[in-house]
């Protein structure tokens, strides 16, 4: 069963497919998507990543959690579900 990432303090310059690769390195991703705001088109600064495992997503977790990315330490951690 896959496991949904969130992924936040994104530098505004990333898109969709540098953070898809940048999470291949740890295992199978289902998708990647930055969420845009909706009038300007830009990054909000955040996105979710579906990895294909949850061991997947632990091992994307411990490794990505505070690393640096174009200069901005990014925040990883399991997404919540929305209620």
């Amino acid at each position: 069963m896959s496991t949904k990432l969130f992924v936040g303090s994104l530098p505004w310059s990333l898109d969709d497919n540098e953070l898809r690769e940048t999470f291949e390195e740890h295992g199978n991703v289902v998708s990647a998507k930055i969420v845009k705001d909706r009038e300007t088109g830009r990054s909000r600064g955040f996105g979710f990543v579906e990895m294909e495992s949850s061991s997947e997503a632990s091992n994307a977790i411990k490794a990505l959690n505070d690393a640096q990315i174009k200069g901005r330490n990014i925040v990883v951690n399991e997404a919540k579900s929305r209620n």
